[in-house]
This record gives structure tokens, C-alpha cells and sequence, in this order.
């Protein structure tokens, strides 16, 4: 008998699969996957994700319809939210993710207690 999982457990078993990752209750009910200190993105449930990119990135992101406008900051560019409604949109979150997570580990490392045994 194979269980169904929901979009937020399928997002967060891989994104915690990734070296130092971590993910837990964050602000206003969302749950947050962190990098050391640094929040890569967060969740609220399985209908919405959202992230924060630098604005280079936020408005290519944005032209290719991958990402919309935050619902708390309207027209501001950085914050960003993406529906979850789909098996692509699943995906498309997963890789949104990966992008914030090799951001923040090409700038900042992977937390100090993973580089050191």
C-alpha cells in the first residue's frame, strides 16, 4: 500500500535532504527551511510558497511567470510567492529552493557544525 504524501511533505523531504538545511515553524504560522541563520524559504501549508531573491533575480524569475508578487509586500521586488496547485508547481518550488539554497551556501557556507567533524 504506497501513501500519498501532500506537496508540503513531498517539498520538505527533499529539501531537507540537502547539507544543512534545516526546517521548522517560522514566522506568521509558515514553515521556514533554514541555512544556518539565513531562511531560504518558508511554506503555509500546501497552497503557497514563499522566498526572497535579490532583484536581478526577482524580475527574471518573475518574467518567466515562475514567481509572483508576495501577497504582504504588492509591488515590491525581492519578496515573492509562488501557488502550489500542481505536480509542476511542486517541482517548481523545489528548484526556487535549491536556487535561494545554492545562493546562501556560495556565499555564506554550509553552517559551521557541518564543516568541521
Amino acid at each position: 500500500m504506497s501513501e500519498l504524501k501532500t506537496a508540503s511533505r513531498r517539498i520538505t523531504d527533499e529539501v531537507t535532504s540537502w547539507p544543512g538545511v534545516e526546517a521548522g515553524p517560522g514566522k506568521r504560522g509558515a514553515f521556514a527551511f533554514t541555512v544556518g541563520s539565513r531562511e531560504i524559504g518558508h511554506l503555509h501549508g500546501d497552497r503557497a510558497a514563499h522566498f526572497s531573491f535579490p532583484k536581478p533575480v526577482w524580475r527574471e524569475l518573475s518574467e518567466q511567470g515562475r514567481i509572483v508578487d508576495h501577497p504582504v509586500f504588492p509591488g515590491r521586488q525581492g519578496p515573492a510567492a509562488r501557488a502550489i496547485r500542481s505536480e509542476a508547481d511542486i517541482a517548481d518550488v523545489i528548484e526556487l529552493l535549491r536556487l535561494n539554497y545554492d545562493r546562501v551556501v556560495a556565499r555564506h557556507g554550509l553552517p559551521h557544525a557541518l564543516t568541521h567533524d
